[in-house]
């Protein structure tokens, strides 16, 4: 907000007159590991839902902004403090009867990075992983409050904007391969994707790539070529996913 936003209470409003509640941020953290979409849970140290796995966050301070929050909150709860390659909001959930506390509004938010690190557990938090999404999304393990929603809507967002966007390039190294691209679009879309098909679309599709004239033969096959994301945010045509 502008320093020069006046934030004087305005005259005759009493905050008494209102019921209290809280804000607070929960993140739904994906990375590909082991060509498998995975997700950040941690094991809750405090009350209630002790020792139940949920996703990382926790409550807004005052003075703070949400996006300061949500790096916050990641960084006390998993000792993860490198940048995300993508973090956007989410959704916000205020359900009554959410959090057994009091009134809680959490604005979660979707971050997506490659290669992060074993997190360490901090905070309030007893415990930190990751976990294959597809078996949380399953129910192993069940989720305190109403996370397992709020992963599900995180998952679907990923998966929705990978048709559309450049999103699947964030969760690539800095320099990557078509077959590297890929595999991040098979993890989170879960469905195979035809080698060749799949090649055509990416390169023939205006600034997605960028060509770096560099190459590599990991594993020892044939030198593929390597790319870095492209200028463009949005894909036209879009990469549609196949129907499951």
């Amino acid at each position: 907000m502008p320093s020069d936003v006046p934030t004087r209470r305005p005259p005759g409003y009493d905050p008494r007159d209102h019921p209290p509640f809280a804000v607070t941020v929960d993140l739904v953290v994906l990375t590909v590991r082991d060509d498998v979409l995975q997700v950040l849970l941690v094991r809750r140290g405090e009350e209630p839902f002790a020792g139940c796995a949920a996703l990382p966050g926790g409550f807004v301070r005052p003075g703070e902004d949400l996006a300061e929050a949500a790096a916050r909150e990641l960084a006390e709860e998993t000792g993860l403090h490198a940048a995300p390659a993508h973090l956007e909001q989410l959704a916000s959930y205020g359900r009554p009867g959410r959090d057994p506390r009091m009134r809680v509004v959490s604005v979660a938010h979707l971050v997506l990075a490659p290669g992060l690190a074993e997190p360490h557990p901090g905070g309030d938090a007893a415990g930190a992983r990751f976990v294959a999404a597809s078996e949380v999304l399953a129910g192993a393990p069940a989720l305190a409050f109403d996370h397992a929603g709020i992963l599900r809507d995180g998952v679907e967002r990923a998966r929705a904007k990978l048709e559309y966007s450049a999103l699947g390039t964030a969760f690539c190294a800095d320099e990557f391969t078509v077959a590297d691209l890929r595999a991040v679009y098979q993890a989170v879309w879960g469905v195979p994707l035809d080698p060749r098909n799949f090649h055509r679309k990416v390169t023939g599709t205006p600034g997605l790539l960028t060509p770096t004239g560099g190459s590599t033969a990991r594993g020892g096959g044939r030198p593929a070529a390597l790319y870095r994301r492209g200028p463009a945010a949005q894909l036209w045509p879009p990469i549609l996913r196949p129907a499951s």
